[in-house]
């Protein structure tokens, strides 16, 4: 008998190759995330540039639209300047578009949930695989935009008039003409803080689902942490509701329309953020100097404007505010309430088990948590200036902005809220019907065969 040799088994019998299907299948719902975030953000990001007039740059507006979304994504994008040879140009700027940002994350948490959903079970492996496709596919769109984002503009020195200004005759004498002021993507840094991002995305998208499937080691850990990291998305999405609709109604009743429009599309959560913030008792400090602004509401501004020539910072918080205009002690109000609210909606979601002072600690934890990434991405540093032979230190033709948070103030706050509304909310709850909890068989009428 002719001995068989494995070489003349064949191909059919031989064991099959591990499947490559569901890798694939992986590939594509993370490429389809990742797009879909990219879009969204693109979107959101050229409405808002076209409402604040950046349509009219010339031949810059997609390098524009591309450092949008660079800097939503976390990425940090450098300005430069050139102003010739006896003169000098600066400008920085330091900020987050949050309204693009938080339509990415929203988008991309979303479409990263969405395949989970139809698992009843998962395992590590799988959710890192998963993971770490988005990550990856994040990463490589990123650094595509990041090199988009480059692009030079001339500044005009005079009032453009046609016998031209005595500044222009100057700068003529001076090499200082034609100053321009660039921008370029910082790579490393952006590729860097684009990680932290898009991994601080996928972890609230798994830790905010209340369907989607954990691994089993993690399993034990979803009780005490899934309601109150709904709630607290809850709650920062309920400010930028409510911003929205002060927002439409400011810009068809008071006019503006199309500046309105723009902070709404780009800049929205910096300022109802801050709003939650200054409400809970927390602070910012900062300033604002020469003709340059934010676009930011007039109270914001008058604060800011509030130290005039001084080197010290102005405080922004609650008191500051009203004594520009008494109705910003409804922030006072209003945060009790949305809190109170978002603590009642993390207990009725929580097992009926879980007592009053676990509430509370949830609840503080949460919020002094959420406060704690939320009130940074509020940073704002902006400054732009033109110096001719030295002499101005960069800010006799520019002016500077700044507005940085007290983080640990502002945490501290959020802690104490977080505790004290945290027990009043499951207090309210323990009226409702919720998840785990036995129904009394005395009460229930007995039914007829």
């Amino acid at each position: 008998m002719e001995r068989v040799t494995s070489s003349r088994i064949p191909t059919s019998a031989r064991s099959p190759a591990p499947p490559t299907g569901p890798y694939v299948r992986v590939a594509l719902q993370a490429l389809a995330a990742v797009v879909a975030g990219f879009v969204a953000m693109g979107v959101v990001a050229g409405l808002g540039l076209w409402a604040a007039g950046a349509a009219d740059l010339p031949g810059g507006f997609t390098a524009v639209l591309a450092a949008v979304v660079v800097m939503a994504s976390g990425g940090k994008v450098e300005l430069s300047g050139d102003a010739g040879a006896l003169a000098g140009t600066q400008a920085e700027l330091t900020a987050m578009p949050l309204t693009v940002t938080l339509v990415g994350a929203l988008v991309t948490g979303y479409c990263f949930l969405r395949p989970l959903r139809h698992h009843a079970v998962t395992s590590t492996r799988a959710l890192l695989l998963r993971a770490a496709s988005v990550v990856v596919l994040w990463l490589a769109a990123l650094a595509g935009t990041s090199a988009l984002a480059r692009h030079d503009f001339p500044l005009t020195l005079g009032g453009g008039t046609s016998e031209g200004s005595l500044m222009d005759i100057f700068g003529e004498l001076l090499d200082a003409t034609n100053p321009t002021v660039g921008f370029r993507t910082d790579l490393g840094p952006t590729l860097f803080y684009g990680l932290l991002w898009i991994l601080g995305v996928l972890v609230v998208a798994l830790l905010v689902s209340r369907r989607t499937p954990l691994p089993p080691r993690l399993v034990h850990y979803q009780e005490p942490v899934r309601p109150a990291a709904f709630a607290m998305l809850l709650l920062l999405l309920a400010y930028v509701v409510v911003g929205l609709v002060i927002g439409i109604v400011v810009a068809a009743t008071k006019g503006h329309a199309a500046e309105t429009l723009a902070v709404l599309l780009l800049g929205l959560p910096n300022i109802t953020w801050l709003a939650l913030g200054v409400g809970i008792g927390g602070s910012w400090q900062g300033k604002a100097e020469g003709p340059f602004g934010l676009p930011m509401p007039q109270i914001l501004d008058a604060v800011l404007r509030g130290g005039g020539d001084s080197p010290d910072l102005s405080t922004v918080d609650l008191s500051s505010l009203a004594a520009q205009d008494a109705r910003a002690w409804w922030l006072l109000p209003v945060a009790a309430v949305l809190v109170l609210a978002a603590a009642f909606v993390a207990a009725v979601r929580s097992p009926a088990r879980i007592s009053l002072w676990q509430h509370s600690l949830h609840l503080g934890i949460a919020f002094a948590l959420t406060m704690l990434v939320a009130a940074p991405l509020t940073l704002v540093e902006a400054r732009f200036g033109l110096s001719v032979l030295g002499i101005g230190d960069l800010d006799s033709l520019g002016g500077e902005v700044l507005l940085r948070p007290d983080v640990w103030k502002t945490t501290g706050f959020a802690l104490l809220w977080g505790l004290v509304l945290g027990f009043l909310g499951g207090l309210l709850a323990s009226r409702v019907h919720r998840k785990g909890e036995v129904v009394d068989q005395a009460r229930v009428p007995p039914t007829r065969p």
